[in-house]
């Protein structure tokens, strides 16, 4: 079983940088494709950013293309993502999961992945 501990959140002003970390402990993740998903209040949970084992594709949301960089150490185990610019529509719990075995990558759908952390709240002040 592999269990997702997401950190680096935090109270932020427009135009802010956080670095949102997501580590790993049990089973190993250095094979699979991770993500990271947002959710705010009253809003459905939606796709970030995803990276593959390699760290060599990695996938946006157009909302955060430009300004989100996610990247992975599978020595550490961890993924990150590097958020430049921040906008208050940005706030929102941020949740790291791992990609379901026999998926085809790349899959934006929450269904898709598994071993949700318990997220790490992201606040962006106008």
């Amino acid at each position: 079983q592999v269990q997702l501990v997401e950190s680096g959140g935090g109270l932020v002003q427009a135009g802010g940088s956080l670095r949102l970390s997501c580590a790993a402990s049990g089973r190993t993740v250095s094979s699979k494709t991770m993500a990271w998903f947002r959710q705010a209040p009253g809003k459905e949970r939606e796709f970030v950013s995803l990276i593959s084992w390699s760290g060599s594709n990695t996938y946006y949301a157009n909302s955060v293309k430009g300004r989100f960089t996610i990247s992975r150490d599978n020595a550490k185990k961890t993924v990150y993502v590097q958020m430049n610019d921040l906008k208050p529509e940005d706030t929102a719990v941020y949740y790291c999961a791992v990609q379901k075995n026999g998926v085809i990558f790349p899959s934006e759908l929450p269904f898709d992945y598994t071993n949700w952390g318990q997220g790490t709240q992201v606040t962006v002040s106008s």
